[in-house]
């Protein structure tokens, strides 16, 4: 009772931190009790400040609590738990010796001191003052990375004067490119239709545009990464941005003609790469009847689309 009524308590102390929901749990709990050392049926008044690596954590952890973490977990623990700490403030890295190597096998943490001081009053009457003096001092890891998450947004121009900001990483540079790059030559005067993202999955979604063309979908629908509508031809351009998976395969052809069969403008199938490199990964994925876009080579297209486009090229480039 007394070892589940500490992780009890520590899972409530990294919620009150503002720890993110991602470290609100037992794995993260158990840490911060061995950092503590807080063993069994010792009181939170009595908690310590060792200096322990990763391994150390899980053995202690494994002899005072019996929860055994395989070895193969240890960059869980480090990257998903011990790192958060480390940006929260509520540990140090290395206090002993800062100019250590990031990848040292003698790397270990600490408890930091203004966390240490608060932690010693929890269930105590000091408790809750303390804690609102802390938090008033610093903002919580939570909020840092919304913060950081905004500043970080990719900003992505869908018309003149119109932006809409995408959550950072490669995938949205990728979108970016589609429409800022893909969309100006390949679909003069288009509209954007939708837009997904990996932080908010509708990041733009124009639903009575699309439900004018005939085509109605609910949240259960796995669009494509991008939407475009030209209307001078009267084409729905459905864009999946490929970053590490997801070409316009077999599958995903037959998903997307599924999805878009009420639509009354022709549909053209587009599998959107930001390198060649990553292109030749899934050339032998990609399905016929398609197109293919490179973003480092924003002025060809690649089309998998048997004698349609067949003929010969002057040495300029052109159509003889």
């Amino acid at each position: 009772m007394s070892n589940r009524k500490h992780i009890k308590d520590a899972y409530k102390i990294l919620v009150s931190l503002g720890l993110p929901r991602a470290q609100q749990n037992e794995r993260s709990a158990l840490c911060l009790l061995a950092l503590l050392n807080l063993r069994p049926r010792k009181k939170w008044s009595e908690a310590g400040n060792p200096l322990m690596g990763i391994t150390p954590i899980m053995d202690w952890i494994r002899d005072y609590y019996q929860k055994t973490y395989a070895p193969n977990t240890r960059e869980t623990v480090r990257r998903q738990t011990m790192h958060q700490f480390v940006d929260a403030g509520i540990a140090t890295y290395n206090p002993d010796k800062p100019g250590r190597p990031v990848n040292s096998p003698a790397a270990v943490y600490q408890i930091g001191p203004a966390a240490l001081s608060l932690l010693r009053t929890f269930d105590t009457p000091a408790w809750h003052d303390r804690l609102t003096a802390y938090l008033a001092g610093r903002q919580t890891l939570t909020a840092r990375y919304a913060h950081e998450r905004t500043q970080n947004l990719v900003p992505v121009q869908i018309a003149p004067g119109q932006k809409i900001a995408l959550s950072p990483g490669e995938h949205s540079e990728l979108i970016r490119s589609i429409i800022e790059d893909f969309a100006a030559r390949f679909v003069p005067g288009g509209l954007l239709i939708y837009a997904g993202d990996t932080g908010d999955k509708w990041g733009y979604f124009d639903a009575v545009l699309l439900a004018g063309l005939g085509v109605n979908v609910d949240a259960h629908g796995k669009m494509p990464d991008v939407v475009l509508f030209y209307p001078e031809r009267n084409w729905l351009l459905l864009v999946e941005s490929v970053t590490s998976h997801g070409p316009v395969d077999g599958k995903r052809h037959a998903e997307l003609a599924r999805l878009f069969a009420g639509s009354t403008a022709g549909l053209v199938y587009v599998t959107a790469f930001p390198n060649r490199a990553v292109m030749s990964r899934y050339l032998g994925e990609i399905a016929w009847e398609t197109e293919v876009w490179v973003a480092d080579a924003p002025s060809h297209l690649i089309h998998f689309n048997g004698e349609r486009f067949l003929g010969p090229y002057t040495l300029a480039g052109t159509p003889a």
